[in-house]
């Protein structure tokens, strides 16, 4: 079985970003498809661009990496920016919105808040019309892999909570909508780095297992924290409460 590794919202935390590889690594896993938020909220936006760069085959555009070329009227949003180098901010503006993906003859889509615009949040208790047209085809989608087919397995990040849901409806039958959670925010009350793996058979029209697993990993908060004071963060108290609690300020 063929395994690939979905990570999403670094947010220019390298500390946890780091340990989370060498997680997916020490799994014999090679495969790495980035779901986008690179920067924003941490003190190491230019690193984890670049360590994303690294590792990644595939990094889909997240609102942060969307925004954050553009004029800001934000202190935090100023300092971010300004860490980046003018190569690290084109590179964040091109990225793809989607990413189709065949595996065990199934069609998974995965992008970062929603299939219309990264600024679209479609929360765990939305409703089912509302995550149904996750499903849908849209100018920014396109159809599926180049096809009229639409995927009937949905990924995405931005909400920084992991979690599963199955939906059921009329010609939509059998649908599965997933949240990968998040590298290096989250926010469910748990302060370890979330990330899923996607098992299965790669390119397979047939039918085959398919899997799906969560995987919390531990990191060194304290340390995240220590850099952030370190460099002078914009908002530290709360990216101090946010690391330590897991949950958003």
């Amino acid at each position: 079985m063929d395994k690939i590794a979905i990570i999403s919202d670094i947010h220019s935390n390298l500390t946890a970003l780091d340990t989370v590889l060498a997680d997916i690594r020490g799994r014999g896993i090679e495969r790495i498809v980035c779901l986008g938020d690179l920067v924003g909220k941490g003190p190491q936006p230019a690193e984890s661009v670049d360590r994303i760069r690294e590792v990644c085959e595939t990094t889909v555009q997240g609102n942060w990496d969307h925004g954050i070329g553009g004029p800001q009227d934000k202190e935090a949003g100023r300092w971010q920016q300004s860490r980046l180098s003018a190569e690290q901010l084109r590179y964040l503006s091109k990225l793809p919105f989607a990413c189709d993906l065949r595996i065990s003859g199934r069609r998974v889509r995965l992008v970062h808040a929603s299939a219309s615009s990264v600024y679209h949040r479609v929360y765990r208790k939305a409703s089912k019309r509302e995550k149904l047209r996750m499903f849908e085809n849209t100018e920014a989608t396109g159809g599926f892999a180049g096809t009229d087919e639409t995927p009937d397995v949905l990924g995405y990040g931005d909400l920084h909570l992991p979690f599963m849901h199955t939906l059921l409806s009329g010609a939509k039958q059998g649908l599965l909508l997933f949240n990968t959670g998040s590298v290096g925010a989250p926010y469910d009350g748990l302060p370890l780095a979330s990330y899923t793996i996607l098992e299965g058979v790669f390119g397979g029209d047939r039918e085959a297992p398919f899997g799906i697993q969560w995987v919390r990993v531990p990191y060194d908060v304290e340390r995240a924290i220590a850099i952030a004071e370190e460099v002078a963060l914009p908002q530290l108290e709360r990216f101090r409460y946010e690391q330590r609690s897991g949950r958003e300020q």
